[in-house]
């Protein structure tokens, strides 16, 4: 594990957060707390087999025994059940509504609870849900050794006991919100002394340093919804463009190794091994490596590919350096929430001498575009909605872009390329850009936006070149195209 070194010294204690103190639990408050718990007990709850609604945790334990004929502490220990176990039980018994009988006919593994989707609650607030399966353990040892004679006396130790470990989750639930407040608090002063010290430095931030963490954790949480895969996977013209750039080169991979940054189900790396490639090592953050993990297996091909979680900036690679990245890195209009950033800094970590990152060349083009029909609906229709005048809401709409497919005969002027990109050059910093660009007009009408693409090429080296287009004159792909609208539109001429 990586050690961080402070460099500020003594800096850091004057600027440690106030963090809770673990006593800070009154034991005054003793007398309100119980009576809080002594109508918590009073909530009924409804039993699991029928819809009566019992009084108590306990007395739906009891009645479960007496009525339904099953032991929910003997299932508990007959299974071994942890507390997620019980947990997966009980909501699984809620929602699939089973006969008391098919708890105690079960064999002793698998368990038809055993999915994580039964870690959802049935219930909102449960009180079953809320009990500690050790103490039901408990109470139950309890109970048995108590006489006959003695069950209102039984009935008491019970109830004390089920307040106390009630009382004890709250405890425990108040001490993890403290617990994670102070995290939230170490995490923020952290971060601001690496950026403070990346600061020192350079004078600047990079693109990396500049995301803040919730951003960072929304992109990656992003990709681990399966939606998004299915997307990029069913997306023919990127997924056969990448696969035909490593089939139809197989020189280039072979033997080679290579690294794929945020290889999502894997796609890339398997192509990459059916090309030839020695040794291919797949990077991501996001949950949708433990897919690509069974995906790479029921593939066999485990023997080639290596999968690791985690941002490429903070793991470190089982080797020193590897002949060529590939990556599906590109965002909206190229660079919108792309991870350019995250595959240059593999290349300047990792990339051996006369190594590649592939696609290694990209270019980023302009259009006008002719379309009154959609500068109505978005930007004229504030000047009357209902009756009333909104043109204000134009100042904050127009600089919004919109990511949709643009009919191809709404362009009205030729491309024109304003920034070419070469992978395997380009420095973080020239990721951010301002360029003059001259557009064509092809049509007499009236210019209502600017559309924007990206155009993607596998070349270097390669014997069959290969690439492909976003933009609006060709089969569209799931990044669409980039639409920036203009306040009012403009009359133009064709040959302007």
């Amino acid at each position: 594990m990586a050690e961080y070194t402070d460099p500020h010294g003594d800096r850091a204690d004057e600027d440690m957060p106030e963090l809770s103190d673990g006593d800070d639990y009154d034991i005054e408050d003793d007398e309100e707390q119980w009576q809080w718990l002594e109508e918590e007990d009073s909530q009924p709850v409804t039993c699991l087999f029928c819809d009566r609604l019992l009084s108590s945790v306990t007395a739906t334990l009891q009645h479960c025994t007496a009525e339904h004929q099953v032991n929910l502490v003997d299932v508990i220990r007959k299974h071994s059940l942890d507390d997620y176990g019980y947990i997966k039980m009980i909501n699984f018994v809620r929602s699939t509504k089973c006969d008391a009988s098919c708890l105690t006919g079960l064999p002793d593994a698998p368990l038809p609870w055993e999915s994580e989707d039964f870690l959802r609650p049935v219930q909102q607030d449960d009180p079953l849900l809320q009990t500690d399966p050790e103490e039901l353990c408990g109470m139950e040892e309890s109970s048995v050794s108590v006489c006959p004679l003695s069950r209102a006396g039984s009935h008491d130790a019970l109830l004390q006991r089920a307040q106390a470990a009630e009382e004890r989750s709250r405890l425990s639930e108040e001490a993890l919100s403290r617990a994670m407040d102070d995290l939230h608090k170490l995490k923020l002063l952290a971060q601001g002394l690496v950026l403070n010290a990346e600061t020192s430095r350079s004078g600047n931030l990079g693109t990396v340093a500049e995301l803040r963490e919730d951003e960072d954790e929304a992109y990656f949480s992003s990709y681990g919804h399966y939606s998004i895969h299915e997307e990029m996977l069913k997306d023919k013209v990127r997924t056969e463009s990448y696969r035909d750039f490593m089939y139809r080169n197989p020189d280039v991979f072979k033997d080679k190794v290579v690294l794929d940054v945020g290889c999502g189900t894997g796609i890339l790396s398997m192509f990459a091994a059916r090309a030839g490639a020695k040794k291919v090592i797949a990077v991501d953050q996001s949950e949708i490596i433990y897919q690509a993990m069974d995906i790479v297996r029921s593939n066999q091909l485990e023997d080639k590919i290596t999968l690791i979680k985690g941002r490429i900036e903070d793991i470190n690679l089982p080797v020193e350096k590897v002949d060529i990245i590939i990556s599906e890195w590109m965002g909206y209009f190229l660079l919108f929430e792309s991870m350019l950033d995250s595959v240059l800094y593999a290349r300047d970590l990792y990339l051996a001498d006369g190594g590649s990152v592939y696609p290694d060349l990209c270019n980023i083009s302009l259009a006008a575009l002719g379309d009154t029909q959609k500068h109505q609906d978005r930007i004229a229709f504030w000047d009357d909605v209902y009756g009333f005048n909104m043109a204000c809401m134009k100042k904050a709409v127009v600089p919004e872009a919109m990511v949709e497919v643009v009919r191809a005969d709404t362009q009205i002027s030729e491309p024109t390329v304003i920034q070419t990109i070469d992978c395997n050059r380009v420095c973080l910093s020239e990721l951010e850009f301002t360029s003059d660009f001259c557009l064509k007009i092809t049509n007499t009408t009236d210019c209502t936006a600017v559309v924007g693409y990206f155009d993607i090429f596998f070349d270097r080296g390669c014997s069959n070149k290969v690439m492909f287009s976003t933009g609006p004159q060709v089969t569209k792909t799931h990044w669409k195209q980039t639409v920036f609208l203009l306040d009012k539109p403009v009359p133009v001429q064709a040959g302007q």
